[in-house]
């Protein structure tokens, strides 16, 4: 079987990170009997300095005819970066929501798991830490805040800066689906996250997702407000299982998520849309100031990539023998610098890669 990817280099750091995660995938490819042929799209930066804007329409098309799309970091300093010198609209981050939009992602998972070789790298304390944890925070992407309508006026003499809050039924019905779906197949308890207290949109929320519960019977769900949440996650992350939010609230508390686990650099994520088909990409920035250094984490690009061989092509198997190689890896006590602890051995990105590339092969 052969599988088409659509990759997406990205910008900083992302080349570097995504060539580890093709090594990687080729490796499980040829382990377990079926082949990849990839295709270079550009987006972000990358692609305003190409085209003079940060999606362009051969991008989207060109993600739409795959089976799924491997993409590194996108964006740049934006304190020096002549990117964020361009009005909004034509930024790289803009190509990142747009291409969310145009592929219907609507579905963000992101998965922190505390690795035993990495609790000595987890800022929490340890009696906080106990068992350590493993949650998955399910965020809406393609509604909300980031999606509505903006403007900036000028009302008596003074600027004023409005954004829009929408949710409809609808959007908040499909993603409640996908997280029961997803916390069947897990432990069995859904934490819906909100502002029910003071936004109606949260106030929906709340209401549609207790109507979806009802088809969900073998789901504990529970409600709590966001700020609770973030304090909760470093007060006892092991409480959750899955996390069901919209989409500003999941950006923040994914990231959140992501530096209890020891690093942001081990936080992979994939946005689905209601087929197969998903985007697969780290959730840490670009990092321009050590791009090229050789010193960037692949494993959350590394892990993303397992997601994909796990959601879009259905290749559990190989899915899993990437992540038991990350696994092995930490064990044997290999760091990159942003992990390194005393007793560990650092490595660059491409050490990195070539050790958890040939763990998968069975070397």
């Amino acid at each position: 079987m052969n599988y088409k990817i659509a990759v997406i280099p990205g910008d900083g750091i992302g080349p570097e990170i995504v060539r580890e995660a093709r090594k990687v995938l080729d490796q499980a490819a040829a382990r377990f009997g079926f082949t990849l042929s990839y295709t270079e799209l550009l987006l972000g930066g990358a692609s305003i300095d190409a085209h003079g804007v940060p999606l362009t329409q051969e991008t989207i098309e060109g993600a739409k005819s795959s089976d799924a799309v491997l993409m590194g970091s996108i964006g740049g300093d934006a304190r020096i970066s002549p990117w964020y010198k361009l009005e909004p609209s034509l930024r790289p981050e803009a190509g990142l929501l747009g291409i969310r939009k145009a592929l219907n992602l609507f579905a963000n998972l992101r998965p922190a798991y505390l690795y035993d070789e990495l609790r000595a790298a987890c800022p929490l304390k340890e009696e906080i830490i106990g068992e350590g944890f493993d949650l998955m925070i399910v965020r809406e992407l393609t509604g909300g805040l980031y999606f509505g309508e903006r403007k900036t006026i000028e009302e008596n003499g003074s600027k004023k800066a409005i954004d829009t809050l929408v949710y409809s039924e609808d959007e908040i019905r499909r993603i409640a689906v996908k997280a029961f779906e997803i916390a069947r197949k897990r432990r069995g308890r859904l934490c819906s996250v909100d502002k029910a207290n003071v936004l109606d949109s949260s106030r929906l929320w709340r209401a549609v997702t207790e109507e979806v519960a009802k088809d969900y019977p073998d789901v504990e769900l529970s409600h709590m407000l966001v700020d609770n949440c973030a304090m909760q996650l470093v007060k006892d992350p092991g409480q959750f299982d899955v996390i069901l939010t919209e989409n500003m609230f999941g950006d923040i508390l994914s990231d959140e998520a992501s530096m209890i686990t020891g690093s942001i650099g081990m936080l992979s994520s994939a946005s689905l849309n209601e087929t197969k088909f998903g985007l697969y990409e780290p959730s840490h920035g670009s990092a321009p100031d050590i791009a090229g250094k050789g010193i960037a984490n692949p494993i959350a690009t590394i892990l993303s990539a397992a997601m994909l061989l796990r959601y879009s092509l259905d290749q559990d198997e190989a899915a899993d023998a990437v992540e038991e190689a990350v696994k092995s890896v930490l064990a044997e006590g290999y760091r990159t610098a942003d992990l390194m602890s005393e007793g560990c051995i650092q490595t660059g990105t491409e050490q990195m890669g070539d050790l958890i590339a040939g763990k998968v092969a069975g070397k």
